[in-house]
């Protein structure tokens, strides 16, 4: 069963037994998690060039070499194949499944990508006394398509996708003091109140994750999320592309202060 502050590699473990998880956010604190996106290598310099164009969308953690699903950089003994709680299966950029294991689907030219996330720098919030109304509840935070732009590398291109965290006004303030420095998951917020202003028609329901969970008194703040990476892929129309599911993160035995300066 799944404990909260169980170990990386415990936790890990849990995973590759297949059991059903909601969201790996409130997990193993104190420890970074990651987005992933694994493509073939002959696309993997235009992404990496789109990462590097794009940092508070999709700031690089670690970049595998073709065909190697070990991410030692990130921890012992992590089988990117078997180790995220949910993988979704791109196709010529339409979704084709989603999959608990995708070890019958390698293929020794695939690269992996490894993204910051922002679930990395709730531990920080929730220490400092910012409330995170997704992790009390036991829900996905809510992600949105915004009309926020990208700089395009060929064949990645689209508009930023954001996760949003609603939180007293004093928070806020706290949460912008305590992400800015960490550039690796994301750092600060880019977008504070009105939703509409950034192309969010739709605020109660949200493109990924879980509906929104505010109350009377919040102010909505809009972190850059690394789903924007599943976007841009889908745009290029990939021959497979493969994913996490949105909130289904891969543990890392990396430590969050790691990211705090770097």
């Amino acid at each position: 069963m799944i404990n909260a502050s169980m170990s990386p590699k415990a936790a890990r473990e849990y995973i590759r037994t297949n059991a059903p998880l909601a969201t790996t956010s409130g997990l193993c604190p104190g420890f970074a998690q990651a987005n992933l996106m694994i493509m073939e290598e002959q696309y993997a310099h235009a992404f990496l060039k789109f990462c590097v164009a794009n940092p508070k969308a999709c700031p690089i953690l670690h970049v595998s070499e073709p065909g190697d699903p070990f991410p030692t950089e990130l921890g012992e003994h992590i089988d990117v194949r078997t180790d995220v709680p949910g993988y979704r299966v791109y196709r010529h950029g339409a979704l084709d499944t989603e999959v608990l294991d995708i070890s019958a689907l390698w293929q020794d030219n695939f690269v992996s990508f490894y993204i910051g996330c922002s679930f990395s720098f709730e531990e920080s919030l929730v220490q400092h006394g910012v409330g995170v109304r997704h992790i009390e509840a036991g829900t996905n935070v809510p992600m949105y398509r915004t009309n926020i732009p990208l700089k395009s590398v060929a064949p990645f291109h689209g508009e930023l996708v954001v996760s949003m965290r609603a939180m007293r006004s004093s928070d806020a303030i706290k949460a912008v003091q305590i992400t800015t420095n960490m550039s690796k998951v994301h750092g600060s917020p880019v977008h504070i109140g009105a939703p509409e202003h950034i192309g969010i028609t739709n605020f109660a329901q949200p493109e990924f994750g879980d509906p929104p969970i505010v109350q009377d008194t919040d102010i909505t703040s809009f972190w850059a999320c690394g789903v924007t990476s599943q976007l841009a892929a889908m745009n290029a129309k990939l021959p497979i592309a493969i994913t996490h599911s949105p909130g289904k993160m891969l543990i890392t035995d990396r430590q969050n202060w790691e990211l705090e300066y770097s």
